[in-house]
């Protein structure tokens, strides 16, 4: 009897070892695609949309506004006003909503100081890598790497701060959804940019970034958890499932069907599978 206790606690000791290196590869993992989406985020304002000066909704897109206007660089008026939210969201959200955005908008505004230092020309100024009156093109490329560095960050629970956090506090005590919050306070920012620089064109630059932005954080999220249905209709279903759920470790569901033409039973597996 002692024996048999001993193997259950050896058996569950190394279960309990495997799930935490598990959790630790999964926690590294995470934290590595957020840094990569984070890298993809800064270049895509630090190359093509601040030379161009083009905004876009978001605590960056204010951050951009404050350089346009005063040469104060994104990512100082980034990370102090997302320091600020913080102090407010720990009372409100709790630390496990609190740690990774911490992580986000830091490395955020690291990457921007460093793209931005490696790209600064002699003058001190973004150069307009696309050349001169190529703001749409700038618009788009620049959207585009945003938007899926964004969809990597939150595909891996991360978050960039900013308006997420004064939506995430709002929803806690306002009946409203995050995403609208979200879009109320993007639609504010890039509307406002008509009253600062009275040129109708920074506004719809702003728009086309959002929705650019917004297209490609859903099509990376959504890529994500697209999956494909197989139906396996066959005489040996019984080897192939237990190769299905011994050697592939996919889970199967047995259906007992009827062959509409031969009137024999047939079993069909069927086997859901991500892309």
């Amino acid at each position: 009897m002692g024996n048999i206790k001993h193997l259950r606690e050896i058996i569950s000791s190394g279960k309990a070892r495997q799930w935490r290196r598990t959790t630790i590869w999964h926690e590294v993992e995470d934290y590595v695609v957020i840094t990569f989406g984070l890298t993809l985020y800064a270049l895509g304002w630090t190359a093509f949309l601040l030379p161009y000066e083009i905004a876009s909704g978001g605590l960056t897109g204010i951050s951009a506004i404050v350089y346009y206007l005063t040469g104060v660089e994104m990512q100082y008026t980034y990370f102090g006003v997302n320091v600020l939210l913080i102090i407010a969201a720990i009372k409100v959200l709790g630390w496990k909503f609190c740690i990774k955005t911490i992580y986000g908008f830091t490395m955020l505004s690291v990457m921007l100081a460093l793209l931005q230092a490696l790209f600064h020309d002699d003058a001190g100024n973004l150069p307009q890598i696309l050349g001169k009156g190529q703001d749409f093109m700038a618009c788009i490329i620049g959207a585009g790497l945003c938007g899926v560095g964004l969809g990597l960050v939150f595909q891996h629970s991360g978050s960039t701060g900013g308006t997420d956090i004064i939506a995430a506090i709002v929803t806690k005590y306002k009946n409203v959804s995050m995403g609208r919050m979200i879009l109320l306070c993007d639609l504010i920012i890039v509307s406002s940019l008509y009253f600062i620089f009275h040129d109708w064109r920074r506004v719809v630059f702003g728009f086309v970034t959002m929705f650019v932005l917004s297209y490609l954080v859903d099509y990376v999220l959504n890529l994500a958890h697209q999956s494909v249905q197989f139906f396996i209709i066959s005489r040996r279903h019984e080897r192939i499932k237990q190769a299905l759920l011994s050697d592939l470790h996919r889970g199967v569901t047995l259906i007992h069907g009827n062959g509409a033409y031969t009137g024999e039973d047939v079993e069909i597996l069927m086997v859901v599978a991500r892309r």
